[in-house]
């Protein structure tokens, strides 16, 4: 079994280092998901913890996510989330060199249930929904370039459709156009910080989860 990586702790939530490969919520059919980890984890001290499952990140991505010990706790995340309040930023890693080294995209988006993925759509149309993301270069390797992602809206799929559509998809990501082989359900698409405003006050939390330790993950700065 796998070992839970803990970013933070205390008595309201905990964040974890998701590893990709493996499901965030509980489910039926699979017996290793990270909230069986977590709650396997409170159990050591707790007999029944409560665990609220705040956000979700896909079974291909790793990175930062955050668990509800108590159910006040899941209505305020669950309230900061819904109203923006918390900026989620990303790492990718893409095989081809992106035109700009900068770049802010908006994009027309329509999930595609039959395919299981999303497309996007060169107009607006009654079932698509806006999706806004930046992104910048930080590094390249022999593999690619590493670049840091901040999407401004929450669709599904959106950084992996909409990078995929300027001819950057992300490696692995066979779904979206990626001819080049990570690791088996994964991808190299990292959930790196989660930041959000603490309420009734000036402070701002920022939990940052570290990088996958493989090759594809080591890079130089540009």
């Amino acid at each position: 079994m796998s070992k839970l990586e803990i970013v933070h702790e205390n008595s309201d939530y905990i964040v974890v280092n998701k590893m990709a490969g493996l499901i965030s919520e509980k489910s039926l059919y699979e017996n290793l998901t990270i909230e069986n980890q977590v709650i396997n984890h409170i159990c050591k001290k707790k007999k029944k913890p409560y665990v609220g499952v705040i956000h979700r990140l896909d079974r291909v991505t790793s990175g930062v996510l955050v668990f509800a010990k108590k159910k006040s706790v899941l209505v305020q995340f669950n309230t900061l989330f819904s109203s923006r309040k918390v900026q989620k930023t990303y790492l990718a890693i893409v095989k081809n060199k992106p035109e700009n080294n900068h770049r802010r995209l908006v994009n027309f988006l329509v999930k595609n249930n039959l395919e299981k993925r999303a497309d996007i759509l060169q107009s607006k149309t009654k079932d698509t929904l806006d999706c806004i993301l930046s992104y910048k270069v930080l590094g390249k390797n022999d593999i690619g370039y590493l670049l840091e992602v901040k999407p401004k809206t929450g669709r599904f799929h959106q950084i992996r459709a909409q990078l995929a559509h300027i001819g950057l998809p992300i490696i692995g990501d066979e779904k979206y156009g990626s001819d080049q082989d990570y690791f088996p359900l994964s991808i190299c698409l990292h959930a790196w910080k989660l930041s959000y405003q603490v309420p009734n006050s000036k402070e701002l939390n920022t939990f940052e989860a570290a990088m996958p330790k493989n090759k594809f993950w080591t890079f130089k700065s540009i």
